[in-house]
């Protein structure tokens, strides 16, 4: 049974047509990776998951729940499907203990004691917990996202998003912050992702969609897109990877 189903999604900002009928199917447990070109809708997708973005058409399921359209509890929705962004996101103002509580306080109801140690708990996890008191600004890049995606994984999320989160690291960051993501996935987490790392996405995928100027092209297991894709637009794209040195 798919835990995310999307069925003939579509989006649109004025006349451009963004998502032209996306339907995908994700499992418990999967990780699907989006890959494409830049501009072919991978993080209007999932901003669309999120209610970030309001959709134009179709339908968004997350358990066989309908979450998409009028009346969606969207805080309900993002208490089962965390997200966590390019640009971090993180409240500036409060420090690391603080950003990563806030929500299991605020939407989870959690008392302090336990949502700090909860907090503490994760931070040790990512090798982060003696920056638990600093602010945002005193960070470096990766240890930013690495507590982005503490963030997200305190809310007890049933799936994550992850979009295009290593892509405003400098690329020794770079790895320091898949290495979480790679752990999750062994931890059996929900995920989608768009990324542009190629080697990673072959690695921990269980899916890999490819996505052309808002459709769906092709989607398969690693294996079969980075190794026999079907599509010539697929096969074109990978061609360009592999001449860049990124597959």
């Amino acid at each position: 049974m798919s835990f995310i189903e999307l069925v003939d999604l579509k989006k649109s900002y004025g006349q451009h047509e963004v998502l032209k009928g996306i339907s995908l199917n994700v499992k418990k447990h999967q990780v699907v990776t989006l890959i494409g070109p830049s501009g072919c809708g991978k993080s209007t997708l999932l901003r669309c998951l999120n209610a970030l973005e309001i959709i134009d058409g179709g339908q968004i399921k997350i358990a066989g729940d309908v979450v998409s359209g009028p009346g969606v509890n969207v805080n309900l929705l993002r208490r089962k499907v965390g997200m966590v962004f390019q640009s971090f996101n993180l409240f500036p103002n409060m420090t690391v203990i603080e950003n990563i509580a806030l929500g299991p306080l605020k939407l989870l109801g959690m008392h302090r004691e336990e949502a700090v140690a909860d907090a503490h708990a994760l931070l040790k996890r990512v090798n982060l917990d003696h920056r638990a008191n600093y602010y945002p600004d005193q960070l470096s890049g990766g240890q930013q996202q690495r507590v982005a995606i503490v963030r997200a994984i305190a809310m007890k999320p049933e799936a994550v998003l992850l979009d295009e989160i290593t892509s405003a690291l400098d690329p020794e960051l770079v790895a320091e912050v898949l290495n979480i993501v790679r752990d999750l996935a062994q931890d059996g987490m929900t995920m989608m992702l768009a990324t542009h790392e190629m080697h990673f996405a072959k690695e921990v995928s269980d899916l890999v969609v490819f996505l052309e100027q808002g459709r769906l092209l092709e989607q398969g297991p690693p294996e079969q897109i980075f190794g026999n894709p079907i599509e010539s637009r697929t096969r074109e794209f990978l061609k360009q990877i592999v001449e860049a040195g990124r597959l």
